[in-house]
């Protein structure tokens, strides 16, 4: 049996209902069982929203539980009392866009009683959380989280939010938060000339288009285009969290920019590593191996890259 756990991100770009079975559904299963992810972290999950809101939940739902069952992994919650509860999604309740957890039973089982789906007013997507019993010291919290797209004052609030469902009166939850951060991260490592710079590099210096304003810092735009880094930067301070590519010193990857103009959304801002996942101080030191996953069936599968790290439970310590 493997030493390490895999988790793993993909932003599923827009899966609906109506792509069950197609050339794009099967490209995302194949992407996903490449990967053989041990807990996956999954955005974009979307409904018809011209349906009655009371309906999104079960449209939502069978499109999860599918997509698992086809990658040989579970989505479904187990309640306090050990039955089985509803699949482990959130969304904001105005919104039919939903996040949501996979994982192999084999490898990471579910805590009962741990499922929490958080929405409006403190998330603009849904951000799903649970915690696994991966033969660690003790269980490893998970968030499944999607960025506003729109708002950088949003995002940073959303960080403080996300950053509390890992707090503990002591310090810091062991746990992972995943997902499509819509933002680059703060994470810093040090350059060839011992100075300390950032992982990602600023990519809108020379941009010049009406987007920007979603992704500067307020009041750079026509001077420094810098972006805004503030929502991690929250999550990052003081080692609560660590971005384990730039922790473990990955080659440095893009997420997104991979598709070309005409194919899916018009993308203004060229190659970037948006999709990041985020260890907490007690797991950091449990990182193995983090990499982008580029495949055929990767590419096809979604306008956004999937990310995967590996790590090691026995070197979870815990904080109290």
């Amino acid at each position: 049996m493997p030493l390490t756990k895999r988790i793993a991100n993909l932003n599923a770009y827009k899966l609906s209902p109506s792509l069950v079975g197609t050339a794009s559904w099967k490209a995302r299963v194949t992407a996903i069982q490449e990967i053989a992810p041990d807990i996956l972290g999954l955005q974009e999950v979307i409904v018809d929203e011209t349906l009655p809101a009371s309906q999104w939940a079960a449209q939502a739902s069978a499109v999860i539980e599918q997509l698992a069952a086809e990658c040989g992994l579970s989505a479904t919650t187990v309640r306090a009392d050990g039955t089985l509860g509803p699949t482990a999604m959130a969304n904001n309740a105005n919104r039919g866009w939903y996040t949501a957890l996979l994982w192999n039973p084999a490898a990471a089982r579910p805590v009962p009683g741990t499922f929490r789906p958080y929405g409006a007013p403190d998330f603009w997507h849904g951000f799903t959380t649970m915690a696994f019993d991966v033969g660690a010291v003790e269980p490893v919290v998970v968030g499944c989280y999607h960025g506003d797209p729109f708002r950088g004052d949003w995002r940073a609030a959303e960080s403080l939010r996300l950053k509390s469902a890992f707090r503990t009166a002591g310090g810091a939850k062991p746990g992972f938060a995943i997902g499509d951060f819509n933002a680059l991260s703060a994470a810093e490592i040090t350059g060839p000339d011992g100075e300390p710079r950032y992982y990602d590099a600023e990519p809108y210096l020379e941009q010049d288009h009406d987007d920007l304003e979603y992704q500067l810092l307020p009041g750079t735009i026509g001077g420094e285009q810098l972006a805004d880094r503030r929502q991690s930067e929250a999550l990052l301070r003081r080692g609560f969290m660590v971005d384990a590519a730039a922790h473990l010193a990955a080659p440095w990857h893009p997420t997104v920019g991979h598709w070309e103009d005409g194919q899916g959304d018009p993308d203004p801002w060229g190659p970037r590593r948006i999709d990041l996942i985020l260890a907490t101080r007690p797991v950091a030191p449990a990182l193995v191996s983090y990499r982008t996953h580029q495949s055929p069936a990767a590419e096809e599968a979604s306008d956004h890259l999937p990310v995967v790290c590996d790590f090691d439970p026995a070197k979870i310590s815990k904080e109290r």
